[in-house]
């Protein structure tokens, strides 16, 4: 067997009305007065309600940031950090999508330490500790309250990476009662984002391991097995359950085996046009995957009818291509675009995403198949 190393979040709640509970888990790690980082969307719905009575019960002070915004820029990251240095926090707290648990994760290292932002972009950069945290997701996708991950938008537009285990969380907190009003396309987005997330940790050059790949199986078979209903019937507290503890196994697994050409088409994406991060990954996903076939066929085989029950029994080249061409088709029945013109972009464009995709080196040598500019472009002009 092949020598390996996993490392995951300590501890997970999967409740509903489990964030309730934040107060007493604050409370048992010796917090006083915590950043509570969010969004004005998700306090405007009351979806942070249930843990701030909880952290008002436990006698545990909250400190409100909720300024962020998808992609988080670094001045937005940097300007929290300021805001809960001056207000003395020992602790963080997020209920959010991605973004509010990545900026989260940044100001837990961030408030006690001198180490500059730019120093921590990269692989194992982080010096010291973090402040206690509790991560508790509301889409059902990103899978950041299990990875060691922050993603920082730049002021060049450019994405970069925070890879450290420092910002694992001690809990991560998986309520189902938070996702129940997501909109369906959202829901859509998000759940696929999180099926590229298995299957990019399945088919990963570096770091794929029997633990990560267990994980990967069992996230597919949760989210294929739940996404349409999900989407189509969003007051059913078992899917959206199901789709939470999905995004999370996907998220343990391309943690510790990464994930690769996928995501590193999508990330100019959002860096430029804004596109939502699960959007990015699904306009591009059934093209990378085709691009892949040559050297990911039989991983594709393993997992295809995981996902889309009615390849099971055919040959390895049927299962990659009907993976392809379900996921094509996925997008739109969920009520998805499909195409990249649909969110701004044209012809004009592709040359300088498929530039900015190759600087993706950190996530472009995890992939099966060599990627090129050409490739690059290739696959965007596909995607259109």
């Amino acid at each position: 067997m092949h020598a390996f190393q996993f490392q995951t979040t300590k501890s997970i709640l999967c409740e509903v009305g489990a964030t309730a509970k934040i107060g007493e888990l604050m409370a048992a790690m010796g917090c006083k007065k915590v950043a509570f980082v969010t969004d004005k969307m998700i306090l405007e719905l009351g979806l942070a309600q249930a843990s701030l009575d909880g952290l008002k019960s436990a006698g545990v002070g909250v400190h409100i940031i909720d300024d962020v915004v998808a992609d988080p820029p670094e001045a937005m990251i940097l300007k929290a950090v300021e805001e809960a240095k001056a207000e003395g926090i020992d602790g963080v707290v997020s209920v959010g999508g991605g973004s509010s648990l990545d900026t989260a994760k940044l100001i837990a290292v961030l408030v006690g330490s001198d180490q500059p932002i730019e120093e921590m972009y990269g692989v194992g950069l982080v010096k010291g500790g973090r402040l206690p945290m509790v991560l508790a997701p509301t889409t059902a996708g990103t899978g950041s309250e299990v990875t060691p991950i922050s993603i920082v938008t730049t002021g060049t537009n450019e994405k970069k990476g925070v890879v450290s285990p420092q910002l694992l969380p001690d809990w991560a907190i998986l309520d189902a009662e938070l996702t129940v009003g997501l909109p369906a396309a959202v829901t859509a987005a998000t759940g696929i984002d999180a099926m590229v997330h298995a299957i990019e940790a399945y088919t990963s050059k570096h770091k794929k391991n029997i633990v990560s790949d267990t994980l990967a199986r069992q996230a597919l078979d949760l989210l294929g097995a739940n996404i349409h209903t999900a989407c189509t019937n969003g007051g059913d507290r078992d899917a959206r359950s199901n789709m939470l503890l999905g995004s999370m196994l996907a998220g343990m697994a391309f943690a510790n085996a990464p994930v690769a050409a996928v995501h590193a088409l999508a990330y100019p994406l959002g860096g430029h046009f804004h596109v939502p991060h699960g959007l990015s990954n699904a306009l591009v996903l059934p093209y990378v995957l085709d691009f892949n076939m040559s050297e990911a066929a039989e991983q594709y085989a393993e997992i295809g009818p995981i996902i889309f029950p009615e390849l099971a029994g055919k040959s390895a080249a049927a299962i990659g291509e009907g993976m392809v061409e379900g996921f094509k088709a996925m997008g739109p029945k969920l009520g998805m675009q499909s195409k990249l013109a649909e969110v701004g972009v044209n012809h004009n464009h592709l040359p300088m995403l498929a530039e900015d995709a190759m600087k993706q080196t950190r996530l472009l040598v995890n992939n099966p198949r060599e990627m090129t500019y050409e490739a690059a472009l290739d696959i965007y002009t596909q995607a259109l």
